[in-house]
């Protein structure tokens, strides 16, 4: 298990505080992902609500990660909308009453399918917003979901032109966006803000200046983050930081 979310994978996340490094899945392989998990939400109840949003955030970015990648008509698509809208329905009750249990296990349950490697099946996935945010994390030692909520919408909204009809999609899908009358761009960017809205509802930190990243630390978070090739922008390392100014604000 890694991050804040229940997930169940091979992967782990280490860090080098002395270098601000740190890195994902360093000991992923099939010899170690789990055969089952037993999973009891009573466990997650006594939560403080900074971390039960945080993971709930983190659970939602894995499902995201894979989600914003690819072009074709897939059944890890479909499914991974599915999981998205429980996320969400059940964030929104859990944030009002953390003590609610059936929000809670529909948590935990979606917690385990975005992160077991169904939704990836036959996507290249992203994992880019998880880059960023984690050599943000090596930089602030802030809470994993935090600092993949700062970094979101930025480079979300730094991609969207590189991959239009599927944050057109991810809008009328997800966040049921009426897109009569619209353009495709107008509709991707009505489900950004639609995600925003939910976001601030929840209480994420919203900028990494609120985890205590500085201005002058942009450069090396940059050379910090990871570039991988899934999503449907391959950044730059100047691109990067362009985002990261984005994510002080």
């Amino acid at each position: 298990m890694a991050g804040t979310g229940s997930e169940m994978n091979a992967g782990a996340v280490i860090t080098n505080p002395h270098t601000h490094q740190k890195i994902g899945h360093v000991f992923a392989d099939e010899k170690i992902m789990p055969k089952f998990a037993v999973l009891n939400p009573k466990y997650t109840l006594t939560l403080p609500h900074y971390q039960m949003v945080s993971g709930i955030y983190d659970i939602f970015n894995h499902i995201c990660e894979q989600y914003f990648s690819g072009e074709d008509d897939n059944t890890s698509d479909y499914i991974s909308e599915g999981l998205m809208r429980s996320v969400i329905h059940a964030s929104r009750i859990a944030n009002k009453d953390s003590q609610d249990y059936e929000a809670r296990s529909n948590l935990m349950w979606a917690a385990t399918w975005a992160l077991n490697t169904l939704v990836s099946r036959g996507k290249s996935t992203d994992w880019m917003v998880h880059m960023i945010g984690q050599s943000v994390g090596a930089y602030t030692n802030a809470t994993h979901g935090m600092t993949l909520a700062a970094v979101s919408l930025p480079y979300y909204r730094y991609i969207l032109p590189y991959g239009v009809q599927k944050f057109k999609r991810f809008a009328v899908n997800v966040w049921d966006v009426d897109p009569e009358g619209k353009t495709d761009e107008q509709i991707a960017g009505e489900g950004l803000n639609a995600m925003e809205a939910w976001m601030k509802e929840l209480g994420l930190v919203m900028n990494i200046s609120d985890l205590g990243a500085t201005e002058d630390m942009l450069e090396g978070i940059a050379d910090g983050t990871i570039i991988l090739p899934g999503g449907y922008k391959v950044l730059e390392h100047d691109e990067i930081v362009k985002i990261l100014k984005e994510s002080l604000k």
